[in-house]
């Protein structure tokens, strides 16, 4: 089982949350190409290691955030809250 940092509500179990994906995916501007389209959503890196994801705490404070962990290990390393700019708190 894994328990998620939440950064508003503290350490929680699993099942609590949604996962997002990766974090730092970058969407396309508004005219691509089909193919590109299709690369946007469904090609994804699936490093081993560390990586930053996109969770959801869909049980809890209804936060997004982002959850730093090592994919071999399930460790998570850090979250961090996603503020709109200007904002970090």
């Amino acid at each position: 089982m894994l328990i998620i940092p939440c950064p508003w509500c503290g350490a929680r179990d699993e099942s609590e949350f949604a996962y997002g994906g990766e974090a730092d995916i970058v969407r396309p501007p508004a005219e691509v190409s089909d193919a590109a389209w299709a690369e946007y959503l469904y090609v994804r890196d699936n490093p081993r290691g560390k990586n930053r994801e996109l969770w959801f705490h869909r049980d809890g404070c209804f936060q997004w955030f982002v959850l730093e962990r090592d994919t071999a290990t399930n460790e998570c390393l850090s979250a961090h809250r996603i503020d709109p700019p200007g904002e970090e708190g």
